[in-house]
């Protein structure tokens, strides 16, 4: 496990490219302000704040230009209802936010191609990450066809998980969706990955950075071409910048 200075340049990176989430069912308003105070902390800016889309026009009026608001559409279900997830959709636009997370319909991948389609042209010109939710998809060749669906789409990130499920972000997911990226010219100089769920720690998230610097180059482990959904994670980061105790991974990892 890395320390030292490589541990705290690893919480750097973590903290440049996380979106900073908060997705609890009884949000409140005040929750939210909390929420982005803390991404622009003592040791600098998270790449973003995601939130609930009836959240994210406070949460645009509380953050300064650079730290981009990021909303959820199709969340957690990954229902395969076109007009929920543009319903959704909309009122992320509306709300002046920067990128949309939207589901995937993983229990029905027949239906995917047509709600993503709509998805990315509701929100032409916003960041569209999408959430495969891999650890409920579990087979590899699944996985891929998701990829696949959601870069033909137009997707800007692939993301692992909601964080709502058993499994959520893994190494190994990581690497398929990675390889997706790669593998596609088109996508590998521009699509960017993000893992969400159970990324506890700065050495969780070194895992997720290692594997982007393999696959796609060390170029690209900075903000516009990996992310990481994280809630706890911040508390980590901090406690590794300010030289306390931290960094130690979780479990499965």
């Amino acid at each position: 496990m890395t320390s030292g200075p490589d541990l705290q340049a690893t919480a750097r990176t973590a903290l440049a490219c996380l979106d900073l989430t908060s997705l609890n069912d009884s949000e409140t308003p005040a929750e939210i302000e909390r929420l982005c105070r803390r991404a622009t902390g003592p040791f600098g800016a998270t790449a973003a704040v995601c939130v609930w889309p009836r959240r994210a026009a406070l949460a645009r009026s509380l953050l300064p230009p650079a730290v981009a608001v990021a909303a959820v559409a199709n969340f957690p279900e990954g229902g395969s209802d076109v007009e929920r997830a543009l319903r959704d959709t909309a009122e992320i636009v509306d709300a002046g936010a920067q990128e949309v997370d939207v589901v995937l319909p993983y229990r029905d991948l027949a239906a995917a191609p047509a709600l993503l389609a709509a998805v990315r042209r509701a929100c032409a010109g916003l960041t569209l990450k999408v959430i495969l939710e891999t650890g409920e998809l579990k087979d590899e060749a699944a996985i891929r066809i998701a990829c696949r669906m959601a870069l033909d789409a137009g997707a800007d990130f692939l993301k692992t998980s909601t964080g709502k499920t058993p499994v959520s972000a893994t190494p190994a997911a990581a690497r398929v969706l990675l390889r997706a990226i790669a593998d596609d010219a088109a996508a590998r100089p521009r699509v960017g990955f993000k893992p969400a769920g159970g990324i506890r720690t700065v050495a969780d998230a070194g895992v997720h950075i290692a594997l982007v610097q393999e696959v796609l180059g060390a170029a690209a482990a900075n903000p516009t071409r990996f992310r990481i959904g994280a809630s706890g994670l911040l508390d980590d980061i901090e406690a590794v910048l300010a030289g306390r105790t931290g960094g130690t991974p979780a479990a499965g990892y």
